[in-house]
């Protein structure tokens, strides 16, 4: 497994700054904060993004994330539809393999807007085929469908594409209604990103993102969801993302050697420099 930090970790530095200071914590892979990018690229080019990427020695393996894009009607769908497709244009230019979709169904719930998500799925994997990339599906512990890891895993499943599967976030995971037999419905062919994080001292029914901490200092049983992976050869990124702004007030150069330590301390692996 590739340790990984997120760059919405440190929400409020820039994006050439969260690769220079993770980079220096010893950090190789970096998920990308799409709008971080985006600002970066208003006055940068593709070009300076690579050789950024190249002097400090880190790959960009997941974006993250878009949402809007399952069930949303009219203009708003418009919008969203059109961003997709200039992101998923920007992971091609910077060899960016995975972009993350979120399952943001809102309630109230119809059929219609069951299928509809469906239908949007099904779009969403033909797109990520036409330029050779992967879309991993968030299940979202809050949404009205599509809040645990068995109904993402059958959505998935019934698009039956290569191009589509799971991100996989323990805070989705342990906060909405998925169970720990759930781990079952994760394969080597629809897992294709890992978040960790951690949460302690607060119900998980008032859990809220900004309650994320450094995973292993709160209660969620990682240990379980480690085995699994492990049990089926998962390899790619496994990253940390936390969207707490206490956590956000660290600088970068300090959070990224926080972050990886406790990444590689969980995941079993020396330390790197």
């Amino acid at each position: 497994m590739q340790p990984c930090l997120a760059q919405v970790c440190s929400l409020s530095s820039p994006f050439e700054k969260n690769v220079e200071d993770y980079a220096a914590g010893a950090c190789r892979a970096i998920e990308v904060w799409f709008t971080k990018l985006e600002t970066y690229l208003a006055s940068h080019s593709i070009a300076d993004v690579l050789a950024l990427c190249q002097e400090h020695g880190v790959s960009l393996p997941a974006a993250s994330f878009q949402g809007g894009l399952l069930t949303s009607q009219g203009e708003r769908r418009k919008e969203a539809w059109d961003l997709f497709g200039r992101r998923l244009r920007l992971c091609r230019e910077l060899h960016i393999g995975t972009m993350v979709v979120a399952c943001d169904i809102p309630a109230p719930l119809a059929q219609a807007d069951v299928d509809r998500a469906q239908t949007s799925l099904v779009h969403i994997a033909a797109e990520a085929d036409k330029l050779g990339l992967r879309v991993a599906l968030e299940f979202q512990g809050r949404s009205a469908f599509g809040n645990n890891l068995q109904t993402a895993a059958a959505m998935v499943s019934e698009v039956g594409s290569p191009n589509l599967g799971i991100c996989f976030d323990v805070f989705h995971f342990y906060t909405g209604p998925s169970k720990l037999e759930d781990l079952g419905y994760l394969t080597p062919a629809n897992l294709f990103h890992v978040q960790l994080c951690d949460l302690a001292d607060v119900p998980r029914e008032f859990a809220a993102d900004a309650d994320r901490i450094l995973p292993g200092d709160g209660d969620f049983q990682l240990e379980p969801i480690l085995a699994h992976l492990r049990s089926i050869g998962y390899s790619a990124a496994i990253s940390l993302e936390l969207m707490n702004p206490q956590i956000w007030q660290i600088p970068p150069r300090q959070f990224g050697e926080i972050g990886m330590t406790a990444l590689r301390k969980l995941l079993g692996q020396a330390s790197m420099t």
